[in-house]
């Protein structure tokens, strides 16, 4: 058995994304045929470069809110990687309804559009952040939901029980990974970005939301791909979940030292004083990977490697935060 071989044709959501785009370009190299889908709010053109070069690729400017003719683009799909969403966590006190319409509705939609194609298998980008503040760590993929402590959160576990849902009533297969923060190149958004604009702004001074103490577990998008082709390679069950992340855990304040090292400054640090740096944000983030390790997977870059590599793609790569 095996959910990864070549020759397949795959429907990526979030195509020009930062993780999209990743694994559109192993996809590709793989021989596999790509057809992308993105609506470009927050993707980049310039993250296909290498895609848009090759003739197994089509690419589709889509906005999956509306689902009207969507089944028509999923003819002769083997298997539906469905990344796209809204993932910026914290400006949802703000614009509540962002999560619930890109990330619940427009998986709905996805999923309708394979029960009309009669399209079978579906893997799924969730979040750690169903978790909420657990209190079991690190946290299993059989762990007990808390009550949810993010509008994204909550609009992922969302998507994961209409995932499941659609699996038990039209005979689909699923692989839900459920992701820490993913770093690497073509990474767009987050506290290294954050971090990153404010210093080039002013290499004098950084303000931190937070004390500085929040725990957390990167992984590289390198890593974060090669176990999702371990997971589908491993995994056959209808509802396949996997936790992906790193066997570990920095404090914010480690990957400031990392970012500045790189970035060879001292500006002046102003902290918070509270142990959360926005709504939504766990002070503690650090899930099990026994199960997707127990299939052979492990990663190849630690916290601070995926932390390095992402400001060096930024120093690179500036019109990414312009």
């Amino acid at each position: 058995m095996s959910n990864f071989i070549p020759n397949q044709t795959a429907l990526v959501t979030g195509c020009a994304g930062f993780i999209g785009s990743n694994l559109v370009d192993m996809l590709l190299k793989k021989n596999w045929n790509v057809i992308g889908i993105d609506n470009f709010s927050t993707g980049k053109i310039e993250f296909l470069t290498f895609a848009l070069k090759q003739s197994n690729f089509k690419l589709h400017k889509v906005d999956l809110k509306f689902e009207e003719h969507l089944h028509k683009l999923m003819k002769d799909v083997d298997i539906v990687f469905h990344l796209a969403a809204n993932a910026d966590v914290r400006f949802g006190v703000e614009k509540p309804r962002i999560d619930l319409e890109q990330n619940t509705i427009v998986t709905h939609n996805v999923l309708e559009a394979m029960r009309l194609s009669n399209v079978k298998k579906i893997v799924f980008s969730s979040t750690g952040s169903v978790y909420g503040d657990s209190y079991l760590y690190p946290t299993p993929e059989n762990a007990p939901f808390p009550i949810q402590t993010s509008f994204y959160g909550a609009s992922k576990l969302a998507c994961e029980g209409l995932i499941q849902a659609y699996c038990e009533a039209y005979e689909m297969k699923s692989w839900i990974f459920r992701f820490v923060s993913i770093l690497g190149k073509r990474y767009t958004h987050g506290h290294i970005v954050d971090f990153y604009k404010q210093l080039i702004l002013n290499p004098h001074e950084l303000k931190v939301l937070g004390n500085g103490k929040q725990r957390k577990s990167y992984l590289h998008v390198i890593d974060c791909l090669s176990a999702i082709e371990v997971g589908l390679r491993g995994s056959n069950d209808k509802i396949n979940i996997f936790n992906l992340g790193f066997d570990g855990v920095c404090e914010v304040k480690d990957s400031i030292e990392w970012i500045l090292e790189r970035l060879k400054i001292n500006p002046k640090i102003t902290y918070g004083t509270e142990s959360r740096g926005w709504v939504g944000d766990n002070p503690l983030i650090h899930l099990s990977i026994e199960k997707i390790s127990s299939l052979g997977w492990k990663p190849t870059h630690t916290i601070q490697e995926g932390v390095e590599s992402t400001v060096d793609f930024l120093i690179e790569n500036q019109w990414v935060v312009k």
